[in-house]
C-alpha cells in the first residue's frame, strides 16, 4: 500500500431480533455478546401487534418503552422497530444488509429457508448463535411469571 494511501474498511454490521420485555440481564448478555461480534449493533424490536400475534401474548411494556430502553444501551448503535406485520424474518435482514445475524439460544427461525432466500437477494450474512445466560434465572416469561405472582400477592 502506498504512503498517504489508506484503504477505508466498512464496519461489520451486527444485526439481532427481539421483543426485550422487562429488559434483564440476560437481555443485556446478549446484546452485548453481539455487539463484540462487530463494530455496529443494529437491534430490531418487535412491535407490539407483531408480538401478540406471534407469542399469543401482550407484552408487559409497550413498543415505545421496550425501544427506549433499547436505546439507552452504551453498546447498541442503532435501535428500531420491526415490521407493522409479521413478515418474513428475512425482510428486515434484507433492509438492513448485516454482515453477521445473532440469534439468541431460543430463537428458532428455519435458517435453511432464509438463508436460501436470502441468497436470492444477493446477501449471504453470517449466522451466529449466542449463548444463554443463566436462562433458568433470566428468562422473561420466567421474570413475568415471578412479577405477576409477586402482584398478585400484593408484595
Amino acid at each position: 500500500m502506498r504512503q498517504g494511501s489508506k484503504k477505508r474498511v466498512k464496519p461489520v454490521k451486527v444485526l439481532v431480533f427481539g421483543v426485550f420485555d422487562l429488559l434483564h440481564q440476560g437481555h443485556k448478555h446478549f446484546l452485548r455478546q453481539a455487539s463484540r461480534q462487530g463494530q455496529q449493533l443494529v437491534v430490531v424490536v418487535a412491535r407490539d401487534k407483531v408480538v401478540s400475534k406471534i407469542k399469543k401474548l401482550k407484552p408487559q411494556q409497550n413498543q415505545v418503552t421496550r425501544l427506549r430502553n433499547i436505546k439507552k444501551l452504551p453498546f447498541v448503535q442503532t435501535a428500531r422497530w420491526g415490521d407493522q406485520i409479521k413478515r418474513h424474518q428475512y425482510h428486515m435482514i434484507k433492509l438492513i444488509k448485516p454482515d453477521i445475524v445473532c440469534l439468541g439460544y431460543d430463537q428458532k427461525p428455519n435458517l435453511k429457508q432464509v438463508k436460501q432466500e436470502l441468497q436470492k437477494a444477493g446477501l449471504k450474512p453470517k449466522f451466529i448463535r449466542l449463548k444463554a445466560y443463566q436462562p433458568h434465572k433470566f428468562k422473561s416469561s420466567l421474570i413475568k411469571t415471578l412479577s405477576e405472582n409477586t402482584s398478585a400477592h400484593g408484595q
